[in-house]
Order: C-alpha cells, then sequence, then structure tokens
C-alpha cells in the first residue's frame, strides 16, 4: 500500500471520500466503455482463472479513528431520500409494473448475482433498459468513442505530462507501469479515460480482460439472448461528453490521488461493494462530500460534478424512460448512484405520476 509522506499525509475519510469522487465517476459514468479501448490490445486471459480480488470495508476504521465523521456520514445518509434500497417497483394504474435496479459497473459475483427478487422481476420483463445499449456490442462502443477522438484525446497539443508536471507526471508514469502501461502511450489522453485505467484495481481488469461482464453489460447481452426488447437512456458519447466537460484541475488531481492510492484502491472499491450489497446506497455521495474541502473552489468544483454526472443525468434518464415505462414490464438497470436524493432517478419519476416503492 502507497503511503503519502507526513507533510502530504490525509486522512482516512479523505481515502475514503475524495479518491472515490472520481472512482465512481468512472465506474458509473462511463460504465467501464473506455476499457474496451485497452483490451482490444491486450493478449486474453484464462477464463479459467479468472482473480479473486480482495480488499476490505474502510468504514470499520472510520468509525474507529474517526467517530464523529462517522456519525455524520450515517445522519446524512439516514436523511438522504430513497437512499435505503437497489431495487424499486414502478407502479400506474393500467399498466403492468416495472421495475428499476440500481447497479455497479463492476465484474464482482456477488454484484452479478442480484438479488432474488430482481432476478424474478428481469425474468417477467418484456423490455431490458440500460444507461447506453451500445455496451453489449463492445466494438461498437469503441467505435463510438473512436469517432470523437475529441473527446478522449488533446487535440490542441497539449500532454498529460505538461498538464501535470515533472512530480506528478513521475508518479503516473510509476502507477501505469505497475499495470504494464506506459506514460507515452497516454501521453495525449484526456484525464477521464486515463482514470478509467487506473481507477480499477488489478483483478478487476484481469476479470473483465478474461472476459467477466459487469452487471450492465450481462444484463444487456442476457436480454437480447433470451428475446427481450433492449434499450438504452443515453449513448455512450453523451456520458463521455460529460466527463469531458468536467474542469480539468480537479480531474488532474483525482487522477493522481487515484494511482497513489497502489493496492488500497481494493478497499475503496469493497467499501463501495459492501455499501451497495447492503442497499445503503444513501451513504456513498455523503462519503463522496465528506472530502470536499472548505475553500470556495473546491466547493464549486465539487457541486459541478454533482450537477452533471449525477443530477442532470438524473433527468435526462427519467425523461427518456417515460415513453418506455408507459407500456409497462419494463426492467431498468442504472448505476445505484443515480437513484437517491431529491432529484434521483427514484424521486423524479414520483414527479411523474408513478408509484415508485422499496422492494424488500
Amino acid at each position: 500500500m502507497t503511503h503519502p509522506s507526513a507533510p502530504e499525509r490525509i486522512t482516512l475519510a479523505d481515502r475514503i471520500a475524495d479518491t472515490t469522487l472520481w472512482l465512481v465517476s468512472a465506474l458509473h459514468a462511463i460504465a467501464a466503455v473506455a476499457i474496451f479501448l485497452l483490451l482490444l490490445s491486450l493478449s486474453p486471459a484464462s477464463a479459467n482463472d479468472l482473480p479473486v480480488c480482495g480488499g476490505k470495508s474502510l468504514l470499520p476504521q472510520l468509525e474507529a479513528s474517526e467517530p464523529a465523521t462517522y456519525a455524520k456520514l450515517i445522519e446524512e445518509a439516514k436523511a438522504t431520500p430513497n437512499g435505503d434500497g437497489i431495487l424499486w417497483k414502478i407502479e400506474k394504474d393500467g399498466t403492468s409494473p416495472s421495475y428499476l435496479l440500481g447497479t455497479m459497473h463492476v465484474t464482482d459475483p456477488r454484484v452479478l448475482a442480484m438479488p432474488p427478487a430482481a432476478q424474478s422481476a428481469y425474468r417477467e420483463a418484456d423490455t431490458v433498459v440500460i444507461e447506453s445499449d451500445e455496451i453489449a456490442d463492445e466494438k461498437k462502443a469503441s467505435a463510438a468513442l473512436l469517432a470523437r477522438p475529441d473527446l478522449t484525446m488533446f487535440m490542441d497539443g497539449r500532454t498529460i505530462t505538461g498538464l501535470l508536471g515533472e512530480k506528478d507526471s513521475a508518479i503516473l508514469a510509476e502507477g501505469l507501469k505497475k499495470r504494464g502501461m506506459s506514460l507515452a502511450a497516454v501521453s495525449r489522453m484526456k484525464p477521464w479515460l486515463i482514470m478509467s485505467f487506473v481507477a480499477l484495481p488489478a483483478c478487476e481488469m484481469a476479470r473483465k480482460q478474461a472476459g467477466a461482464y459487469f452487471l450492465d453489460q450481462k444484463l444487456a447481452k442476457e436480454a437480447i439472448a433470451d428475446g427481450k426488447t433492449l434499450k438504452g437512456l443515453e449513448t455512450i458519447v453523451e456520458q463521455i461528453t460529460t466527463l469531458d466537460g468536467l474542469p480539468l484541475a480537479p480531474q488532474l488531481a483525482g487522477l493522481v490521488q487515484t494511482v497513489q492510492l497502489g493496492d488500497s484502491l481494493e478497499d475503496v472499491i469493497e467499501t463501495m461493494s459492501q455499501l451497495y450489497l447492503a442497499g445503503e446506497v444513501g451513504m456513498i455521495m455523503p462519503l463522496m462530500r465528506a472530502a470536499v474541502p472548505d475553500g470556495e473552489d473546491d466547493a464549486a468544483g465539487y457541486a459541478e460534478f454533482e450537477q452533471r454526472v449525477i443530477i442532470d443525468r438524473n433527468h435526462r434518464m427519467a425523461e427518456r424512460a417515460l415513453p418506455i415505462l408507459s407500456g409497462g414490464n419494463v426492467f431498468i438497470a442504472v448505476g445505484a448512484l443515480h437513484l437517491p436524493g431529491k432529484e434521483g432517478v427514484v424521486e423524479l419519476l414520483r414527479d411523474k405520476g408513478f408509484t415508485v416503492s422499496r422492494v424488500q
């Protein structure tokens, strides 16, 4: 595990939350689509030898070492509307019930299993809806990105090394080397794209390389195989445009911080996974907010991130779900971060006249 030197040491809360901002951005906003670009150049691993991710939740440590911070997070999570479940039933007079599942875009077998009620809802559904149906075809997803090089690459002569400076470039180079990549190979890539490579533990990367699907992708492929109608609420270009439009400075800072985490990335992912599996998705955003510094610029940067990556997309997905839901018997699966909150998808669907209730 990488440990910062004494003058740069950060608290456990910072380790969990500040880095989680960009981890969640990478995992939930782009659905790991950018990984396909990397996987096209890798030799396939054996599907019979999938690695098991380690890691442990950091929350017990946080509770023991910083009880006041932990208590505040619990209080905020409890006050978050619709933050206590990942499966929701959607009802409206005159139509068959539909269901909404919050997902994690990881290959963890515990996540892929889905709760029994979600499995049943999927089996009964005529239509399956995910964030982007383009992820059902890896080559199509990659082609969509390659068609817009301006979203993935600096086209104006800038490089990641020039933006980071010598010290941070050295940190990034070492982190990439451990992942079998060179800094020169990514020098013209946008920070969000490099982040998608470094924000996943080696075990998760290896499982994807071996052909393991993350939950949304698994549902998409199964829907096609089962003869169900598959629809998407966004395009990949829309998702990437959202990330590319975020301020550059926090992207660069988050990239360096993530690389510095080293092996403890597995702990961060396991923390998120355990919250997800327990249905405590309302705890994730408070964790992210907890690490935002007190400065006005930092607060403004985080507010912009939350508005663009979470809230704006919540509204877009809810609006586009309406005509699909009108036919009933739909199974919708989107990133769990999009469910809770006053402007989460659950509440937005209620505003549109649906009765949305948590499935126990």
